[in-house]
């Protein structure tokens, strides 16, 4: 009878797991396809996705309800290790930055409802690299979830600084553009808004990853307090770090094996 609850326990917190996994993926799948739209605005094979996200976002939100209910039931069973009880509270936290993501890939969505009729919107020069760079953050994140990979996480935590670089630099030419041609104030307010999107994804996912760091280790690293904490080993021997190489537009693609391939890449 014991085995059999114990069994039990463990497949409810590998379900938890689970749904957390599949939520980050819809999520990914969302703000790529944002992210397609931004930096292609001049493809007309791009002009569905907006569509695309606006779809997806009921979805992410029933998905957050299910994880939050299915936390709820856990919390109600009583006695927890501080390894189960550092995953509900983490869960709680990431569901609700993996939430965040999925509005904020609707609202860089409609920014580019709104450049496409705009006359005269130039992508800034920065803005695809800059998307790239959120890209690896948010897919490093899913990583660090699937593979438990502080290591991981701690890139993400790293990475945050290059992505508020890129949104300062195109603040700076797109208010210098707007000062000598005043007709581009539209679309360039489209795209300091589309910046500030960008970075707003980069924190989450940074919030993201030191939610996983506190699950794994019980450390808070919160406000810059873990950066040292970078581990000699990852606390899974079998998943190795991923280098920032290896790093592409999705988590399918740095993780075949693991997370199932879906549409979430346009040509």
């Amino acid at each position: 009878m014991g085995a059999t609850a114990g069994f039990t326990e463990v497949v409810l917190y590998d379900t938890l797991v689970n749904y957390l996994v599949s939520m980050a993926r819809t999520v990914e799948g969302a703000m790529n396809r944002a992210l397609d739209a931004i930096v292609s605005l001049e493809n007309p094979r791009t002009s569905v996705l907006p569509g695309e996200v606006f779809l997806l976002e009921p979805r992410i939100n029933e998905m957050e309800i299910v994880i939050d209910e299915h936390a709820i039931r856990l919390l109600r069973r009583g006695s927890f290790s501080d390894d189960e009880m550092r995953l509900i509270v983490a869960a709680l936290k990431i569901t609700n930055d993996l939430e965040r993501i999925g509005d904020i890939a609707v609202n860089l969505a409609e920014r580019v409802v709104s450049l496409r009729e705009m006359q005269g919107a130039q992508i800034p020069e920065e803005l695809a690299p800059m998307a790239s760079a959120v890209r690896a953050m948010v897919s490093k994140s899913l990583g660090a979830l699937i593979f438990r990979n502080v290591e991981m996480a701690t890139q993400v935590l790293e990475s945050d600084d290059v992505v508020d670089q890129y949104r300062d630099r195109i603040f700076e030419k797109l208010l210098q553009h707007m000062t000598q041609e005043p007709k581009l104030v539209g679309p360039g307010m489209q795209f300091i808004l589309a910046t500030r999107h960008l970075e707003r994804i980069a924190d989450h996912a940074t919030n993201i990853a030191e939610d996983i760091i506190f699950w794994v280790r019980g450390l808070d690293v919160r406000h810059g307090r873990g950066l040292a904490v970078r581990p000699g080993q990852s606390d899974q021997p079998d998943s190795a770090s991923v280098p920032d190489s290896a790093i592409t537009e999705n988590s399918h693609a740095l993780h075949p094996d693991v997370t199932p391939a879906c549409d979430t890449e346009r040509a």
